[in-house]
């Protein structure tokens, strides 16, 4: 375990990402794969914290239409248990002659009702059906006017794409060695001045014993590039200057070593600039592999393909002297 003095302490408190230092506790990952804070808010009641214009935007799209398709149908269902209560006498049209009947011709009245759309077949009669109708044609005009913002807002909200390696690798790198991942765009719009910042987070021991969850920068042989036409793979090289130097698989693992990595790039499709977020654990490093090419250039024509299944293609490559220190091969590449 790698001790730090009090001074040390103090100047690497300027690399903290927002997590703090006191984030100590073994296998807790900092940041989901998906790009998403391991963090789960606790203390405050549901409602203090859940922001529902947030969450509509955020779910998935399945859940997007399941929840548009719940609320119609309850709202449908509410409406038509009010209609049957207040009595279809008061609803002129109804040919239906038992209860059931009645119920889906007052669920499909309120159907009609609540989107404007009104066939004419049912009508409201009397005062109470008719404040009932015209209280849920009000409701339906705002409830759709809601959904259609929701829906502009989803499709509006610039978004990547990327996908990265399964695994990060650590193999050799001119002469010595690199820790590196890699990355591809899915979609077929341009990204453009990309730019990609990788922070190394470990648990350290002090002085005295104490542990704290320190966080470096890494130096990567290219952070920025102005296209991603083809794959992208990010390298910081193992030299003397950086914290991965000596360090070998027992060590990432009892340091519960983290690599977070914050990329953003201008989608000249939205005209705006997005992120994307990820990390990779210490159980997710590959040890002594390189990257296989993904991309191939074609005979029949003038195209480059760009084979997005390969972006995790990787074979063995031998580690320098320096980074196979470890008995018994610990750190030969596995599940390539």
């Amino acid at each position: 375990m790698i001790k730090k003095t009090r001074k040390q302490e103090i100047r690497d408190d300027e690399k903290d990402l927002g997590f703090g230092t006191r984030l100590t506790a073994a296998s807790t990952r900092l940041l989901n794969r998906d790009g998403t804070f391991n963090v789960r808010r606790r203390g405050l009641s549901f409602w203090r914290t859940f922001d529902l214009y947030q969450h509509l935007i955020r779910m998935s799209w399945p859940r997007f239409i399941g929840v548009i398709l719940l609320t119609y149908t309850v709202e449908n269902l509410l409406f038509a248990s009010i209609y049957v209560t207040i009595g279809v006498e008061n609803l002129d049209g109804v040919v239906g002659q038992t209860p059931l009947a009645h119920f889906a011709e007052a669920f499909f009245f309120s159907s009609q009702t609540i989107t404007t759309l009104g066939y004419g077949r049912i009508s409201p009669v009397g005062f109470w059906a008719s404040a009932v109708a015209a209280l849920e044609s009000m409701l339906g005009i705002m409830g759709f006017a809601l959904i259609t913002g929701l829906l502009y807002g989803r499709f509006s909200r610039p978004t990547t794409k990327l996908i990265y390696s399964e695994k990060s690798l650590i193999g050799p790198y001119q002469d010595g060695a690199a820790w590196m991942f890699r990355v591809a765009n899915v979609r077929s719009n341009q990204l453009i001045e990309l730019e990609v910042q990788v922070t190394f987070s470990r648990i350290e021991q002090l002085e005295g014993g104490r542990k704290v969850r320190r966080f470096y920068a890494l130096n990567l042989e290219r952070s920025k590039v102005n296209f991603l036409a083809l794959s992208w793979t990010i390298v910081h090289p193992i030299d003397a200057d950086s914290p991965l130097h000596g360090t070998s698989p027992e060590d990432l693992r009892d340091a519960d070593g983290e690599f977070i990595i914050l990329i953003k790039a201008f989608d000249d499709t939205y005209s705006q600039t997005v992120h994307t977020r990820s990390s990779y654990r210490y159980d997710e490093v590959t040890w002594g592999a390189r990257f296989t090419p993904m991309f191939e250039e074609a005979n029949n024509d003038q195209n480059v393909r760009l084979h997005l299944n390969r972006v995790s293609n990787c074979e063995r490559a031998e580690l320098p002297p320096s980074m196979t220190r470890i008995p018994g091969k610990a750190n030969v590449a596995t599940k390539l």
